[in-house]
């Protein structure tokens, strides 16, 4: 049974079974609970930030379960580590519109593939540790710029 749990939040319920692009399916899926939260129960960007980090002991223990059943270090169908790089982005919104959701979704995946340090060091954690950490960096980092962005009013 708890396998199976963490295989539903490791896999973020499907999307890390995708045939392609797996990371790009769970970060757009995580914009899916973001925007009903933010219609529906009148969440600011602010509170993904919040989001992200109290969901994250899950996640890393979802990762580390699905990773240790699979047998790899970090198996490439877990996405849960994209869903809470970008709830971290959309943290740093300054307004709530499709301009600063495509500019976190864009930001996000960049810095989650280009990896500037210190992502890609943060990646050699041990297990689910490391599985979430860089994206979380990577998240964080895509805050910042999304930030600055709305300081110069750019979306």
């Amino acid at each position: 049974m708890r396998n199976k749990l963490a295989f539903a939040i490791g896999t973020w319920f499907g999307c890390g079974y995708a045939p392609a692009a797996r990371g790009t399916w769970g970060a757009l899926a995580a914009l899916v609970p973001a925007w009903l939260l933010v219609r529906y129960a009148g969440w600011l960007p602010w509170h993904f930030g919040l989001l992200a980090w109290a969901f994250l002991p899950v996640a890393i223990w979802a990762a580390s379960r699905v990773a240790r059943a699979v047998g790899k270090k970090d198996p490439s169908l877990v996405v849960v580590d994209e869903v809470v790089g970008q709830w971290m982005t959309l943290a740093g919104a300054a307004a709530w519109n499709w301009k600063s959701v495509l500019a976190a979704f864009v930001l996000f995946r960049l810095f989650d593939i280009w990896k500037p340090a210190p992502v890609r060091q943060l990646e050699r954690l041990p297990g689910g540790i490391g599985i979430n950490a860089d994206d979380m960096m990577a998240g964080l980092y895509g805050a910042l710029v999304l930030w600055a962005g709305g300081c110069f009013n750019l979306y």
